[in-house]
């Protein structure tokens, strides 16, 4: 007579066949699945934050990154959600983010009123509104770079790890926007300075390579 538990998933106790295959895509470690909580919430934080400050945000063009910006995250966290929720690849797979600011950076200091934290919200301007969309990419971009190394699931972990180079390109727009602006200054060694650290090192021949 054949054993009824013939086919069951091993660990699983009398599991429809649905049940199974469920189980199977569920291949999430504890560790993976409070990073994953940690990392949606992450991104439901930016997306937020970012309905807020754009009720503010008077310069068209830092809003039109912020609106360029939030459609892209609104996409990206339904891409992450699915791959979540089921373990399998998504129906929208991961998207690439290009910015819209040019690569020039502007180099060195000019004096300004020293920087106090504002008494009121009314105090906000678009560098403020600007300096909190950075630090809201570059939490994000942290949190998803931390999550992707230890992910046990291949596809949920190659959706985490692939998004990563978005967020740091959506960091370095909003940088390239403050530095236009004088908001991100970048300051200089002296030159003499500058190209003894550049010359500091050599490269190493290659071992072990046949």
């Amino acid at each position: 007579m054949q054993n009824q538990n013939q086919n069951q998933v091993p660990g699983t106790t009398n599991m429809s066949p649905n049940m199974a295959n469920q189980a199977t895509n569920h291949n999430h470690g504890a560790h993976e699945i409070l990073d994953s909580h940690e990392l949606i919430g992450c991104l439901i934080g930016v997306l937020e934050h970012y309905q807020l400050y754009d009720q503010n945000i008077q310069d068209k063009e830092l809003k039109d990154i912020l609106q360029r910006q939030s459609s892209f995250l609104t996409q990206l966290y339904n891409t992450v959600v699915e791959s979540f929720s089921t373990g399998k690849d998504p129906s929208v797979p991961t998207q690439q983010y290009n910015m819209q600011q040019s690569n020039e950076v502007t180099y060195g200091l000019q004096a300004g009123q020293p920087k106090k934290p504002k008494q009121s919200v009314s105090e906000f301007t678009d560098e403020c509104y600007s300096s909190f969309m950075l630090g809201q990419t570059k939490a994000a971009c942290s949190t998803f770079t931390m999550a992707a190394a230890e992910m046990n699931n291949p596809v949920l972990r190659r959706v985490i790890a692939d998004s990563v180079p978005n967020l740091i390109e959506m960091s370095y727009e909003l940088f390239l926007y403050q530095n236009k602006r004088g908001y991100y200054q970048v300051p200089q060694l002296k030159e003499q300075d500058m190209n003894i650290m550049l010359q500091a090192y050599a490269t190493s021949p290659q071992q072990g390579m046949h």
